[in-house]
């Protein structure tokens, strides 16, 4: 047989497998691309401006301290300023709008609207194990909300995250998993039998909202059904150990270390083909030489030369953990590429300067996905573009027809 002829996914139909597996060298250059993934990795307290963006626009920027640091992935990033969600603020507010852009976080009567990440989820559907995975440092609290503005908790232990992704189970605690999906769709039924009877006795209003609910209900249903599916089938093997969670919170770096090795394992499962991890504020004095104070703290430094040189040390560490990500994506191959060519990967922050809480200006670098890099694009510092424009143009390269996101005004392209 002539593997190379083969389409994937034909491949896979036609022997009866069914378990996730990478894109593998055996299919050849005719073979199906592998799929486009999407990465967002926020770091809530910003990154000291001065420190993070070069001095001049273009391919030929020399590197400012904190890009110098990603100087072996100079041709594989580019930097933006100018960019943000417009009507944010509400101080620490706007850590829950970064990822969906709905406007005047914090005010009276507020309701978030759906995030890229789900956004993105909700049009691959469950073509992997998990359509979406939300992470965090620390704690449940994430930037992934539903179409409806309800929070998805975030997973903030990598043994459990390894074992929700690699570990098979016992047959017992599957048929369990198994019952409770059961279960779910059996109150989805009931609820849909009554619907007719609801409807009748309702107003024309009463009766939108109820269709608007009844269609949620419907899609919840077929979600329930597409996760059981995935019930019966083998989870992928990996030979890497599972890893020992780090309980003291003030191990900032071991803690973003061991999110992000788990970063390639999950892209070269095909697990997930949407992730988002956020680093959260709440992480007191990290274990970093020469820094004694709260990075919270040292984020309003007030320009005070010594808050600025130990806030410098802690977001020089947590670049460098950004670095050793891109490093480790670039090590794997899969169909003639690495892991960074296909997965769009991208650093930022919600606030532009965290010393005001702005929002304004956020700092942004967007790796990988096959694009092309290397250059650092300045937009109006002043009249900022909408950041939903970089999301949009996401949501594109991931084969997705749309051309609006939220708050977005096109698409953007350098």
């Amino acid at each position: 047989m002539n593997t190379r002829n083969l389409n994937r996914r034909t491949f896979l139909r036609n022997s009866g497998v069914s378990l996730a597996i990478p894109w593998l060298e055996v299919f050849g250059k005719s073979a199906e691309a592998p799929p486009k993934r999407a990465l967002f990795i926020c770091n809530t307290l910003g990154f000291y401006p001065p420190a993070f963006y070069p001095a001049n626009p273009g391919v030929n920027y020399e590197a400012s301290d904190y890009l110098s640091l990603l100087k072996e992935h100079r041709d594989d990033l580019t930097v933006f300023s100018g960019l943000s969600h417009p009507d944010q603020g509400g101080e620490h507010q706007c850590e829950m709008t970064w990822l969906s852009a709905a406007r005047n976080p914090g005010r009276d009567g507020f309701q978030n609207s759906m995030s890229v990440d789900q956004y993105a989820s909700g049009k691959l559907g469950y073509t992997t194990r998990f359509p979406s995975l939300s992470l965090s440092s620390d704690g449940a609290m994430s930037q992934s909300y539903t179409e409806n503005g309800v929070m998805i908790p975030a997973m903030d232990r990598p043994s459990e995250i390894f074992s929700k992704l690699f570990l098979q189970g016992k047959p017992h605690q599957v048929a369990r998993e198994k019952e409770k999906l059961r279960d779910g769709r059996s109150i989805l039924d009931s609820l849909g039998d009554q619907r007719s009877r609801i409807l009748r006795k309702s107003s024309s209003s009463d009766q939108e909202r109820l269709e608007a609910y009844f269609e949620a209900v419907r899609e919840a249903e077929r979600n329930l059904s597409q996760a059981g599916a995935w019930m019966d089938r083998p989870k992928p093997s990996v030979k890497s150990p599972v890893p020992e969670d780090i309980a003291d919170k003030a191990d900032l770096v071991g803690r973003i270390e061991l999110l992000f090795q788990l970063v390639p394992l999950i892209i070269q499962t095909d697990s997930s083909r949407v992730i988002s991890i956020v680093i959260q504020n709440n992480h007191g004095i990290p274990l970093i030489n020469g820094v004694a104070a709260e990075h919270h703290n040292l984020s309003h430094h007030g320009r005070d030369p010594k808050k600025i040189a130990q806030l410098f040390k802690i977001e020089s560490a947590i670049m460098g953990c950004f670095g050793n990500l891109l490093h480790r994506m670039k090590e794997h191959q899969e169909a003639g590429a690495n892991l960074l060519d296909q997965t769009l990967t991208l650093l930022g922050s919600n606030l532009g300067n965290a010393a005001a809480h702005d929002p304004r200006n956020n700092p942004i670098i967007l790796a990988g996905g096959g694009l092309k890099h290397g250059g650092y694009v300045t937009h109006n510092r002043n009249d900022n573009t909408p950041l939903g424009n970089l999301f949009v143009r996401m949501l594109q390269e991931m084969g997705m027809e749309t051309d609006a996101f939220s708050s977005s005004s096109g698409v953007l392209r350098w």
